[in-house]
């Protein structure tokens, strides 16, 4: 939101409107031709010592001398949404707790700690942070002092994962965090989309370039290519990044438990076997007749892949509206022929078929080909989030 040509430019804010979204108008430091003022919108995060702290949607800072200011109001709390399901932050950031569950979960008032702790150490930063989602019932120093204590009893080191670009996200406290010594580690987006157009991804064209193709049929239509189930199996596993090494059965219930979790979750997967050859002009090819293990149901024709790796796997957890989307991974070698939507495709069938109506998922932040990939599916980003990590014990 820029200020309006011939407008009078005036400052309109004060330090207590810290908290607040704000269009900035300030002379530029270093004025190209034609640009003298440069305009920044976001957070008004602190403003003291002459200083203005104002947090954009993507959580970077940008510190702005009081004197270089030339005109600032408030603006509203967030633009409307063009397009997607709408949401407030506290609705998504539920939906997505409830959807990759701790182990052990413990309120600080309106804050919520969590811990899952697999072979001593914490299984994700998600899992294993603090979400702080209201008052936790106590001065801010104090509530950091026992989130320490929380996580040092477990053998953890403290984290806080705080959101920043929705209506009712955390940035005056994620500065108030890092001016404390936590230090940011990682951002991702989170992302949302309707789930309707996602159901009817199917089998795609046969070649190394080809994307997927909607089913003809419509969002009913079964891919005969994926098999679903309600747990990961040992095949799932071997694909899973995070489980990927580990000797048959080897991999921690704690891990399972995690991927398990929430409301109502499934798992997707398209084995080896599944994926037909791509020489030009090629024919698919279905395999025979098998049925999947592990708790999996074959939906069409084709050689179970629980003795190897499956080409590409996903997860989904059907909560409510909402149908969160995560672990899509496609083996290295079969990347850009599909794979990715036809997942998503027969899982998005499965929770329209419980109710959902939305999606959403969270990429990392400088995953681009994912963001792309997303994009063009129609999800659009929600909020930021990022994992603070407490400065080490003096």
């Amino acid at each position: 939101m820029e200020f309006a040509a011939g407008a009078r430019l005036e400052v309109r804010i004060t330090a207590s409107d810290v908290g607040k979204r704000v269009t900035v108008r300030s002379v530029a430091e270093e004025a190209a031709p034609g640009a003298a003022f440069t305009d920044t919108v976001g957070i008004l995060t602190s403003w003291e010592e002459g200083v203005l702290l104002v947090t954009r949607r993507d959580g970077t800072r940008v510190r702005l001398a009081e004197e270089a200011v030339v005109a600032a109001k408030t603006v509203p709390a967030a633009p409307a949404r063009r397009r997607g399901p709408a949401a407030d932050y506290a609705e998504l950031a539920g939906v997505q707790e409830r959807g990759w569950r701790a182990a052990e979960r413990e309120a600080l008032g309106g804050w919520l700690l969590r811990a899952s702790v697999v072979d001593g150490a914490g299984f994700t930063r998600r899992a294993n942070s603090v979400l702080p989602l209201g008052d936790p019932g106590m001065p801010l120093p104090r509530a950091l002092d026992r989130v320490r204590e929380w996580y040092g009893a477990r053998g953890l080191p403290a984290y806080a994962q705080l959101a920043t670009g929705a209506g009712d996200t955390q940035e005056v406290l994620a500065a108030e965090l890092e001016a404390l010594g936590w230090r940011r580690e990682v951002s991702a987006l989170v992302m949302v989309g309707a789930l309707a157009p996602l159901a009817e991804l199917g089998p795609e064209p046969v070649g190394s370039l080809a994307v997927a193709a909607p089913v003809a049929e419509g969002p009913e239509a079964v891919d005969p290519g994926v098999r679903l189930g309600r747990t990961p199996d040992e095949a799932w596993l071997r694909r899973y990044h995070r489980a990927a090494g580990q000797e048959s059965g080897g991999v921690p219930e704690g891990v399972r438990a995690v991927l398990a979790s929430g409301p109502s979750p499934w798992f997707a997967r398209i084995d080896a076997a599944d994926v037909p050859a791509a020489p030009p002009g090629g024919d698919r090819e279905s395999g025979k007749p098998a049925s999947g293990g592990g708790g999996f149901a074959h939906t069409g024709t084709g050689v179970s892949g629980t003795a190897g790796v499956p080409d590409a796997i996903g997860r989904c957890v059907v909560d409510g509206r909402w149908a969160g989307f995560a672990a899509v991974e496609v083996a290295p070698e079969q990347r850009r022929r599909g794979l990715a939507q036809r997942v998503m495709g027969a899982l998005a069938r499965t929770a329209l078929a419980e109710g959902a109506s939305a999606a959403w998922l969270q990429v990392e932040r400088d995953n681009e080909a994912a963001i792309a990939l997303y994009t063009r599916l129609g999800f659009t980003v929600h909020h930021h989030y990022h994992h603070y990590r407490a400065p080490e014990a003096a």
